[in-house]
């Protein structure tokens, strides 16, 4: 099974918010998924994200494959746990 790391939209027209989820690549965009793996909140300023690194390791070992939107996220995310850190 093709798996993929990606957004699934929720929230009201005018005010999107998405889970990071894991779903099949046939899946439509808001279908059935496997497991959420964050959140991200485009109209929250500052950090508008959270998302479970370990888990996203764990399924892109597994053959996951990322979109470019939850690329972006989880480079932020790990930018701020190594500043933290």
């Amino acid at each position: 099974m093709a798996t993929a790391i990606r957004l699934r939209r929720e929230g009201t027209r005018n005010s999107p918010y998405y889970k990071v989820v894991v779903a099949d690549k046939r899946s439509p965009r808001d279908g059935k998924f496997l497991e959420i793996l964050g959140n991200y909140d485009p109209k929250k300023p500052g950090t508008n994200y959270k998302v479970n690194v370990d888990r996203i390791d764990h399924w892109v070992k597994n053959g996951a494959q990322m979109s470019d939107t939850v690329r972006s996220i989880v480079k932020k995310a790990r930018a701020a746990a190594a500043k933290a850190a």
